[in-house]
């Protein structure tokens, strides 16, 4: 398989409950890879290893698998990930989009573009990865596929263009129309799928198959001038290859977006949607090449896709396993990599030996000799390396684009049954923290306890889980509690100076500064030097800036951290002997603490994006529950039998609100929430909170 033409990177993303994980066992199934089914809800997935993801009938991690397709006389090779749909997982997403090609961007045919749905468009959108949609569970009652055509292109801004409609809906659905041959095909339920045929065009058809062949035809030819005169000629003289050629265009350039639709749970649609990823989604040679820095020079460089070129990798996901231990899923962006040898981690400045190359396929590992560009893999035997690290040739070093995190949301306490186990629990928190870039913990200095972070209930709830069951670390749980941050709102001016005379050498810095917030966008510290004439030594200002950066992780009202800072360094002075660097840091942190306190420091509340779907009668209990607790509704959107609820709402005021809203609609209410973004807290709010804090 060294022809890169016929190898596609892609991966299949969607909201929670589209059917991501049963389209991706479909896809097992037809490509010969699984010989049954698996099923979702059954607990069966192959994607879904996890005991906790079987048990839930959810995605956790995103799983990796290699399959075979042929298409128009090749044998294509397709990487798959699966990816979670749950916003809690998010990052799963977001490292896999950053090293994939290609997208399948799923619909339910029901729920539409949902919140979830929006997230991962726009993660997508981020990393410039082209996609294709594909509008699944054509069967469900209240399908409605060109409902969902509307909603992509109204809520995501994207330009979808059918290559594909359905024939019937609901439990009619049985085939489709292919735009491009203009042929309908049924599939045979009673081969699981595995049979299909084409047949004549149902006659109520016809006339919406034109149109939107038509379209079709109108929109791939705008670009190519031929095409377009051939269209005026004779729609009927383009062919099929001209058209697949230019949606192809199209669709590589991010101007439009093909749509598919089928039931994967009834095994419809499927082999299509494998045509269309050969067809349509990018090979590692359609992707411009891969810029990064190199170290040494601090020069930007580029790696082209090429087996011959130096070797660069970017590792986007550290896993533990049971039986090989800990591996390293890596895409490679050029050069080759051989089980045994060297690798250069550019991050780190160390070597690390790869012992063994794996092809994963879920939790099972397929040994490697050699992995050359545009692959994914896992590498085991490693010593130090971490998500977003850059493996690359000593001789050739490059860093390549790294990924941000969001910070996590939610925090509780944990504390081991036994002092003994205590041990055993930081060593399983370093190694979960190690995997999932989105969870922290640290240990609170005033209390004692072991406090674990992550990015919503469920997300630590599963940490905990698996804390039980990979580790064997029984612990109790404290209360959920809001991860609040800090921020000052006015620009103040400073003066600090700094004396320490203890015999001997002393300590002695003096720093005239302003701070303030920093300007908009701008996230971390914000530091200018304006200092002139030497009055204070160059050499000690990076102790200037590292004492600030050290100060913004504890806020002067109750510890929190601040996201942004601006200070402005205008004036100081110096001794001879006493002044070091030491003691410019250390003028620094006080100096923010008596700074910040004059700076109307005010505390900031994570706000959450809601979701709720619920049955016409229950809107007006869930709405005046939502303003109960501080919500901003945004609108209220009619959809097939139910109401969409939009509405902001602060993340403290949303613990147990599922238990809440089951009990309010008779259990026929369902919610999504993600988070949004930081907002300030109201006076009343941040006396009670920080009364509540010192309480604590």
């Amino acid at each position: 398989m060294s022809d890169l033409h016929y190898t596609r990177n892609i991966g299949i993303m969607a909201h929670i409950d589209a059917g991501k994980t049963t389209t991706t066992e479909r896809i097992l199934y037809y490509t010969g890879k699984n010989y049954k089914l698996g099923e979702t809800h059954e607990g069966s997935a192959t994607m879904d290893w996890m005991v906790q993801e079987q048990e839930r009938g959810i995605t956790i991690t995103s799983a990796a698998t290699t399959v075979y397709w042929d298409w128009q006389g090749g044998r294509y090779k397709y990487n798959i990930i699966d990816t979670p749909g749950h916003v809690d997982f998010t990052v799963e997403v977001e490292r896999s989009l950053r090293v994939l090609d290609g997208a399948i961007a799923i619909f339910c045919a029901v729920g539409g573009v949902e919140p979830q749905s929006e997230t991962v468009w726009r993660q997508a959108d981020k990393y410039g990865v082209p996609r294709i949609a594909f509008v699944n569970k054509m069967d469900r009652s209240g399908a409605d596929f060109f409902s969902v055509l509307a909603q992509i292109k109204e809520r995501l801004g994207a330009n979808p263009i059918p290559i594909e409609i359905p024939i019937g809906q609901e439990d009619l659905f049985k085939g489709v129309v292919n735009l491009i041959t203009n042929k309908a095909l049924i599939w045979d339920e009673s081969s699981n799928g595995t049979k299909f045929y084409e047949v004549p065009m149902p006659e109520d058809l016809k006339g919406i198959a034109a149109e939107y062949r038509q379209k079709l035809i109108e929109g791939v030819a705008e670009e190519n001038e031929v095409l377009m005169e051939k269209f005026f000629e004779d729609p009927d003289s383009i062919t099929e290859e001209e058209i697949i050629a230019e949606i192809r265009k199209a669709t590589l350039e991010m101007r439009i977006t093909p749509v598919m639709c089928g039931s994967a749970f009834k095994n419809k649609g499927i082999q299509t949607l494998l045509d269309a990823v050969a067809a349509f989604l990018p090979s590692p040679l359609d992707m411009k090449a891969v810029e990064g820095v190199n170290p040494k020079t601090e020069k930007e460089e580029t790696r082209s896709i090429d087996a011959k070129a130096p070797f660069s990798a970017l590792a986007f996901k550290i896993a533990t396993d049971p039986y090989v231990g800990r591996l390293c899923f890596f895409r490679v962006y050029s050069g080759s990599l051989e089980a045994g040898s060297y690798v250069f981690n550019a991050n780190t400045g160390k070597k690390e030996r790869i012992s063994r190359i794996m092809q994963m396929h879920s939790n099972k590992q397929n040994p490697l000799e050699i992995i050359e560009a545009g692959d994914i893999g896992a590498a085991i035997g490693f010593k130090d390396i971490k998500t977003g690290h850059t493996l690359c040739d000593e001789q050739h070093p490059i860093v390549l684009e790294t990924m941000k995190f969001p910070d996590p949301v939610i925090s509780i306490a944990v504390e081991p049954h036994t002092q003994a186990e205590m041990d055993k629990l930081t060593n399983a928190l370093s190694k979960l923290a190690e995997e999932d870039p989105t969870f922290k913990f640290k240990t609170d200095e005033v209390s004692g306890q072991t406090i674990i972070s992550g990015m919503g209930e469920l997300h630590l709830d599963i940490i905990v889980d698996r804390l039980r069951r990979e580790f064997g670390v029984e612990v109790t749980i404290g209360r959920p509690e809001v991860a609040y941050k800090e921020s000052i709102t006015t620009t103040v001016q400073h003066h600090e100076i700094y004396k320490k005379q203890t015999g001997g050498k002393g300590k002695f810095a003096d720093i005239l500064f302003e701070i303030g917030p920093a300007d908009d966008g701008f996230v971390g510290l914000q530091f200018i030097n304006e200092v002139r004439g030497g009055n204070i030594p160059k050499e000690f200002i990076p102790a200037i800036e590292k004492g600030f950066k050290i100060s913004m992780q504890n806020g002067v009202l109750a510890g929190y951290p601040l996201d942004s800072l601006k200070v402005k360094v205008l004036d100081g002075s110096f001794h001879p002997v006493d002044s070091d660097q030491l003691s410019f840091e250390v003028c620094a942190q006080i100096g923010f603490k008596a700074a910040c306190r004059k700076a109307n420091p005010v505390l900031l509340e994570p706000i959450m994006k809601l979701e709720v779907l619920t049955p016409d009668a229950y809107v007006g209990d869930v709405t005046s529950d939502l303003n109960r607790r501080r919500g901003v509704l945004e609108n209220i959107t009619a959809k097939v039998g139910v109401q969409a609820i939009h509405a902001k709402v602060p993340l403290e005021q949303m613990f147990g609100y599922v238990t809440a809203l089951r009990t309010i609609t008779s259990g026929r209410a369902n919610s999504t929430m993600e988070f949004s973004h930081y907002a300030e807290i109201s006076r009343e709010q941040q006396e009670s909170i920080l009364k509540n804090k010192s309480i604590n």
